[in-house]
């Protein structure tokens, strides 16, 4: 058996009351008995709270996770036809731990799914040399998909375009695994 990978759930949100816990949980619900990867969370609360910590400040914190990491995927609301400062500002606090990474979506927001969030984040992380994946998921009116537990009305229409999305990120994840182990990526154009 091979060893598992790390995939970071990232969440967009640091609202109180977010309604990315609640996209958060069926995901991790939905991937905890994956045997190709072990989760970790990038929360912007968690950010927050390491500005008081002493031995490691918030975008040494950052950087630890994302190195740590050899998959992501981003869950994030669209605001005003954006994605939110609080994710914008733990994607910046580091640069090189991104580089040869593939980066998945879960978006969600009103009609438009919050897919233009994504296609602005999808240049984000291209200048920060990661590899977005096509394809992703978007909950579109996201407040009438899930009951007040946390549950999707129909979790079998969603597990098809989840379980492809994740097979083609482990597939990016193995992938850019081994060309970064054989030729270190900030060697390339050294």
């Amino acid at each position: 058996m091979t060893e598992k990978m790390t995939l970071a759930l990232i969440y967009g949100s640091a609202r109180q009351g977010r309604f990315c816990d609640t996209v958060a949980s069926w995901l991790i619900r939905e991937l905890e008995t994956s045997d190709v990867f072990s989760l970790t969370i990038i929360d912007p609360v968690r950010m927050k709270s390491a500005r008081g910590d002493k031995s490691a400040g918030p975008a040494e914190w950052m950087e630890r996770k994302v190195a740590e990491a050899d998959a992501f995927i981003v869950i994030t609301p669209e605001y005003n036809h954006g994605y939110p400062a609080a994710l914008k500002e733990m994607i910046d606090a580091v640069y090189e731990p991104w580089h040869a990474k593939p980066v998945a979506f879960v978006s969600y927001g009103g009609a438009s799914g919050g897919i233009r969030a994504v296609e602005q984040l999808r240049q984000v992380f291209g200048e920060l040399h990661a590899v977005t994946l096509r394809d992703g998921i978007s909950f579109a009116k996201a407040w009438s998909k899930f009951d007040a537990a946390g549950n999707l009305y129909k979790p079998e229409e969603m597990r098809a375009p989840l379980f492809l999305m994740i097979d083609r990120l482990t597939w990016w994840a193995r992938t850019l695994k081994y060309a970064r182990k054989a030729t270190p990526y900030n060697e390339i154009a050294a």
